[in-house]
């Protein structure tokens, strides 16, 4: 392996409190390796320079300690997650995780699962699918303390791909530009139809950067109504609104 310079990414993980094992720290490299090799076969990200991708991937993933720190044993699914950010990047950083990383495109999840095996990692599975599918009873549904995302949709639309996904009292958590605050407002009542309540919406700049962030961290608090996802596209196409909400709403009251 190459030598690098490792003092930004170090001082970065050392403002959110992450101390990584040598082991960790080569993981990481790697993963940055095969993410270069990868990404002359096929567009995994436009991301490349090696500090970028430190800084505006790996550590922007690990930015969830902002308002949570996963546990030994917890199991999270990340839901469009491409090259694997943020939940490859979280499971090497925290291990004991239980990893699902969902995508819809089939390269990506063979470049997973190729980053998997090199990286030497148990309990992290790549899933070719639809979150519409996934989502489905005897599958995904509500089996996970958490749901992340950094998939490019609108919040409203995220809520509905992702709630499902989480068991009760369990978190979806959305990772998201600044320009997300302005997404919170409208995508609350998404959010209650689905069975989620505003926990927060936290806003930071990413260390030694101007970067703004925002997570979003919405918390399960009753089972999502069964049909919930609608088919594929309506997510996107017709995002849940205050009217439809409200119908839901006096249904269940």
């Amino acid at each position: 392996m190459a030598q690098y310079d490792l003092e930004i990414f170090q001082r970065d993980l050392e403002a959110f409190g992450i101390a990584l094992s040598g082991e960790q720290t080569g993981q990481f490299l790697r993963y940055y390796e095969l993410l270069l090799e990868w990404n002359g076969r096929m567009n995994l990200t436009a991301i490349t320079e090696y500090q970028e991708v430190l800084k505006k991937h790996f550590v922007d993933s690990l930015s969830l300690v902002k308002v949570c720190r996963p546990g030994r044993g917890d199991a999270l699914i990340d839901v469009g997650t491409g090259a694997g950010f943020p939940g490859l990047a979280l499971k090497i950083a925290f291990p004991g995780l239980k990893v699902t990383l969902l995508d819809s495109l089939n390269k990506r999840i063979q470049f997973l699962n190729a980053a998997i095996e090199e990286l030497r990692l148990d309990d992290v599975e790549a899933v070719h699918g639809r979150a519409e599918d996934y989502a489905a009873p005897g599958r995904g549904r509500e089996g996970f303390d958490f749901c992340v995302s950094r998939a490019v949709a609108n919040l409203s639309t995220l809520s509905e791909y992702c709630l499902p996904f989480v068991k009760k009292g369990g978190l979806f958590i959305a990772y998201k530009s600044e320009k997300g605050a302005g997404e919170v407002a409208d995508a609350q009542r998404a959010m209650a139809v689905l069975g989620g309540r505003l926990r927060e919406s936290v806003e930071f700049t990413l260390p030694d950067s101007d970067i703004r962030r925002n997570l979003v961290v919405v918390e399960k608090v009753q089972k999502t109504p069964a049909k919930y996802p609608r088919k594929a596209g309506l997510p996107s196409k017709e995002p849940i609104r205050g009217t439809e909400g409200k119908q839901e709403r006096r249904g269940t009251s």
